[in-house]
């Protein structure tokens, strides 16, 4: 889908004086579930500084030599050059635009041209956040999160009508996240919270540099039931942004956008299905979870997948596929009648019959799902929520309910992210996701849905008193049939 709004030039700093027009008026708010705040390196590393002390501060400022913004000339020291092995990282990533760029830095900035961008409410998520909860090293990784948090918390005070922070919680053990969701709820005031969604573990016993993925809600080290729960007993939404870029089939030297397409999506992918075959989504029924910056295209095709999957394998299904079904003479008349002097021998007869034939003690990858129909995992779908950008018209798919299994819609959610190159105007993000219905992608019963109705049900969901105070209360209480508020 094309951008409706006229560019400015690559070289621009200034901001032209025209911003595409919304074609109609909205007879609802629009709730950004996903917008960005860029944050100040060196201020964050002082709040480092304050909250762990100098030690973890200039530690953390010299893991990357981006963090360490005081000294620019090491910057250009550190330039990237492409190497294989050494995946590129991340450039060029905020917008050129003055206004813009300094918007996505100053809250206070941001509040005052709401109105302008034609947001009523926005959740902002950290930049520099994925930096900290992926930290090795225990200290730097708490007082980063915690630094940062502090950060986000004393920014975004008095903004609160307009506008909420997410608190970046580490995930590498259940005690570490427990800890921070309590001291960013209960000690901060934060109703919002992003979650590590995997841990890169390291294998010493298969080398210098080995190690393995852990996506938390399967097969893990851990237990993180009691992350879980702590969620829900907080009323928080489980949020997750993990990028994969740099890992895999995503590690290129040289090219930033071979590495950054797809890269959130493959992370949600993984821990979607973590949460679901991991018995998760069963557990805790009331448990939203929203997968960030990585469209709804994927979930589609997971849900089709599972369901597939569990036709084929799923609960008594497996059964017909267990090789004691298969006749042993029959299997030998007939390699022996089609197979000529190649499976003479008995024993090669039995070997390319045993092929496969390697099962766990548990058949059934579908038990801890408590899945008996499709149905079941449609409704365990219901809970999920898929952030996706203005421009992407594969929204559609989402409700594509000629297609997707039983009828099945999706919940996809406006994630403007603004303040990232991704949005080179912040004025073009609302008239760029209206082209969805102009071009007949989406109805406008939908388009409510995504750009309103599914951020206020992700969060207010888990915590009815969400919006409470925001210019969207009355909205969000109305839809969310709060039944201690009048009508």
């Amino acid at each position: 889908m094309g951008h409706t709004a006229q560019r400015r030039e690559a070289a621009a700093v200034v901001r032209t004086d025209y911003a595409a027009p919304m074609p109609v008026q909205l007879d609802h708010p629009v709730v950004d579930g996903d917008g960005h705040i860029v944050e100040s390196l060196p201020i964050v590393i002082d709040y480092i500084r304050r909250v762990a002390g100098s030690d973890v501060a200039d530690r953390f400022a010299g893991s990357s030599p981006a963090f360490a913004s005081r000294r620019a000339p090491l910057l250009t020291e550190h330039r990237h050059r492409p190497a294989p092995g050494n995946p590129i990282t991340p450039w060029w990533a905020l917008p050129a635009d003055t206004l813009d760029r300094a918007t996505g830095l100053l809250p206070q900035l941001l509040y005052e041209r709401l109105d302008e961008i034609g947001i009523d409410f926005t959740v902002l998520y950290s930049s520099v956040g994925l930096a900290c909860i992926g930290q090795v090293d225990d200290a730097i990784r708490h007082g980063a999160c915690r630094g940062l948090n502090t950060y986000l918390a004393e920014m975004l005070d008095g903004f609160g009508d307009r506008m909420t922070a997410a608190a970046v919680i580490p995930t590498h053990t259940p005690d570490e996240a427990i800890a921070e969701l309590d001291h960013v709820v209960k000690d901060l005031g934060f109703k919002a919270v992003m979650l590590n969604s995997f841990i890169a573990r390291p294998l010493p016993e298969r080398g210098e540099g080995a190690q393995w993925l852990d996506v938390l809600a399967l097969d893990s080290i851990y237990d993180y039931d009691p992350v879980w729960a702590r969620c829900v007993e907080l009323g928080l939404a489980v949020t997750v942004h993990s990028p994969s870029q740099g890992l895999g089939l995503r590690a290129s030297s040289s090219r930033y956008m071979f590495n950054h397409i797809g890269n959130f999506a493959a992370s949600s992918d993984a821990f979607a299905k973590a949460v679901f075959f991991g018995g998760v989504g069963y557990r805790f029924p009331t448990l939203n979870f929203a997968f960030l910056e990585c469209g709804v295209s994927w979930g589609v095709q997971l849900l089709c997948d599972l369901v597939d999957r569990w036709h084929k394998r799923g609960g008594a299904n497996i059964e017909r596929l267990d090789p004691k079904r298969l006749d042993s003479d029959e299997w030998d008349r007939l390699l022996v009648r089609y197979g000529g002097d190649r499976f003479a021998d008995a024993a090669v007869r039995r070997a390319t019959l045993g092929q496969s034939d390697n099962p766990p003690d548990d058949v059934d990858d579908f038990r801890a799902c408590g899945v008996t129909t499709p149905a079941d995992i449609v409704g365990q779908f219901g809970r999920f929520f898929f952030g996706c950008e203005a421009d992407d018209a594969t929204i559609a798919w989402a409700y594509a309910d000629r297609v997707n299994p039983l009828g099945a819609t999706l919940q996809p959610m406006l994630g403007s992210d603004i303040g990232h190159w991704d949005v080179p105007d912040m004025r073009d993000v609302l008239p760029e996701a209206f082209e969805l219905v102009e071009h007949e992608l989406l109805s406008l019963a939908q388009f409510r849905e995504f750009s309103c109705d599914n951020a206020i049900r992700l969060h207010g969901g888990m915590n009815p008193h969400f919006f409470d105070g925001t210019r969207v209360e009355a909205y969000a209480n109305a839809l969310l049939g709060r039944a201690d508020v009048p009508a």
